[in-house]
């Protein structure tokens, strides 16, 4: 008679699925755009659903001589220039029910926190970005020609589109320091402005070669730059890798089929902001007539607008490793 075992078979029951309790979070992103504006109202006169910001005009050279016995005739001052900044609201609200709470494997408050914190952050960022990006003066790369506007027009050179192989290079590189050192914009770190670059774009400025380029001076020179995967300080900018610089395959500008990455070089006051109530989290009131939903959301009060045009450049690419 053969044995009778009693195995994972026999009691079944006894063996059941294990689960983790401790969640990780999805990977996110540093926030990163909201940091250039470092321009806010100073002196503002009372609390309004828009603040507009002033800049004196300087008076024109006055380079003839003057004649002893004649009275020079008077100049009017110009015209302040100003820049409103329009303010909003902007908010999102999570309400946990009771039974979630008294059912969850783990214990799902601090991770409701958590995500509405960093969904706060997150969605700040996109909308300063969104400003940022609709600034007028633009760097561009077509049928291999970099063209520089300040009308914020990404058609040019006429009759081109851009293809796949209209990477970035250390031209547009150094064209975006140049024009804001010509634009008289003021560096944000020493003589050094501020780029935010995408990683596929990154990795095009770091695979040219060639004297101008990036990688030649970096193998003899700064080789730590290339075991750490990381562009640093070149040409007059300092850069930040960040996945968040805008991409899209934008419909309507005659590249219907190519992915356009943005590239942004700012110096200081590129982008104004004005707060009215700080972004916060918002622990609301249960209010419901059994007490079972408890309401958690992030709130706060503020706009963006672009300060000194003169001081923020785009640069508009694509990636010869964008394969979506």
């Amino acid at each position: 008679m053969a044995n009778a075992f009693t195995d994972t078979t026999a009691m079944s029951n006894t063996v059941q699925t294990a689960y983790d309790r401790f969640f990780e979070f999805a990977l996110r992103a540093q926030p990163l755009f909201r940091q250039v504006a470092d321009k806010r109202p100073a002196q503002q006169t009372a609390p309004g659903g828009s603040v507009v910001l002033e800049r004196y005009q300087d008076l024109a050279v006055a380079t003839t001589p003057l004649t002893e016995t004649t009275d020079p005739d008077s100049v009017a001052m110009g015209n302040p220039t100003t820049v409103t900044i329009t303010l909003n609201e902007y908010g999102n609200p999570v309400l946990r029910t009771r039974k979630l709470y008294l059912f969850s494997l783990t214990d799902v408050d601090p991770a409701i926190a958590n995500i509405v914190a960093f969904n706060a952050a997150d969605s700040i960022d996109s909308v300063v970005q969104t400003v940022l990006r609709s600034g007028t003066n633009v760097i561009q790369r077509k049928a291999g020609a970099v063209t520089y506007v300040t009308n914020g027009t990404v058609s040019t050179p006429v009759g081109t589109t851009m293809t796949a192989t209209d990477s970035y290079t250390s031209a547009m590189a150094r064209l975006a320091v140049v024009k804001l050192r010509t634009n008289k914009a003021v560096p944000r770190k020493g003589s050094l402005y501020w780029a935010a670059i995408h990683p596929e774009v990154s990795y095009d400025l770091r695979s040219e070669t060639g004297a101008a380029a990036w990688r030649d001076p970096h193998n003899y020179s700064a080789a730590g730059n290339i075991w750490a995967g990381e562009i640093g300080a070149y040409e007059g900018a300092f850069y930040i890798e960040s996945p968040r610089c805008f991409n899209a395959v934008d419909a309507g500008t005659g590249d219907n089929t190519i992915r356009r990455f943005r590239t942004y070089y700012a110096g200081q006051q590129a982008l104004a902001e004005a707060v009215a109530d700080e972004f916060h989290t918002v622990a609301g009131p249960i209010t419901d007539k059994l007490m079972r939903f408890r309401p958690l959301g992030w709130y706060g009060v503020a706009g963006w607008a672009r300060y000194r045009e003169e001081a923020l450049i785009r640069a508009e690419s694509t990636s010869t490793i964008d394969f979506s």
